[in-house]
């Protein structure tokens, strides 16, 4: 979530947050884009396979069969939470420094944002963090295993401002059907952005859906330095002044 851009489309490098768009058309099909994402086009060269060097922490879905098994993949059996469109990796790189009790899945389509992401992981030589190159709806419907994830993070998403391409947005009925079975009972489901008209969408999506609850947001804090924020977009965002808006809800308990 640093770029504008990702599992569901293309992103602007200014915007981590997911995307790709292979074509620059308006007739791409839905199932092409990363749903959150992107107003340029991805080169077919950003989706070229992980080089051997960033395993672990950048595979594909050629890589793996679903299910996906987390004690394999992270190599210690923890609490999971998954980010929809890491981008460059900076939530991932402060959630996994800070918390190495817990594994984080990080999925995105683009995968030069991904191998950038990959590289950041390398470095820290952080063992509980995973970029997945894949559409994050793929993952979500074939990939994830019921009551898997302890919290699903959705930052920045791209708003996908034209009418005709907002049914290309991340957030949707399907997609919160899919973050509901993947979360734990209690898990957390957070989103940000800074488009009011999408927090809008995406708060009245959530409120028709029994499956989740609405629970207190985190308050926004002052950044102690440049790497302190959750993504580049939200730090880009921030020092222009603008707003944020922060929503989170709970995964309520499953009825028999």
């Amino acid at each position: 979530m640093e770029n504008r851009k990702g599992p569901f489309g293309h992103r602007n490098p200014a915007r981590e947050t997911h995307t790709a768009v292979l074509f620059m058309t308006d007739n791409i099909p839905a199932a092409v884009t990363d749903t959150h994402t992107s107003r340029g086009v991805a080169s077919r060269t950003s989706l070229r396979p992980p080089p051997p060097d960033l395993r672990p922490w950048f595979f594909t879905l050629e890589d793996i069969p679903p299910p996906l098994e987390f004690a394999g993949l992270f190599g210690e059996n923890q609490p999971v939470e998954v980010e929809v469109g890491s981008g460059r990796g900076l939530f991932l790189v402060n959630a996994g420094t800070t918390s190495p009790g817990t594994n984080f899945l990080g999925i995105e389509y683009d995968f030069k944002e991904a191998r950038r992401a990959a590289r950041r992981l390398q470095k820290r030589r952080l063992a509980n963090v995973r970029i997945l190159g894949a559409d994050a709806r793929v993952v979500f419907s074939k990939y994830l295993p019921d009551s898997c994830a302890a919290a699903v993070h959705v930052y920045f998403p791209d708003p996908w401002w034209k009418r005709r391409h907002k049914k290309r947005r991340i957030f949707s009925r399907e997609f919160l059907d899919q973050a509901a079975r993947a979360l734990k009972p209690g898990g957390r489901l957070h989103a940000w952005t800074d488009v009011e008209e999408y927090f809008g969408v995406m708060t009245a999506l959530v409120a028709e859906t029994p499956a989740f609850l609405a629970v207190a947001s985190p308050a926004e804090r002052a950044a102690r330095h440049d790497m302190d924020y959750h993504t580049s977009f939200e730090r880009k965002k921030r020092k222009l002044g603008l707003a944020i808006y922060r929503a989170c809800w709970s995964r309520a308990p499953r009825t028999a």
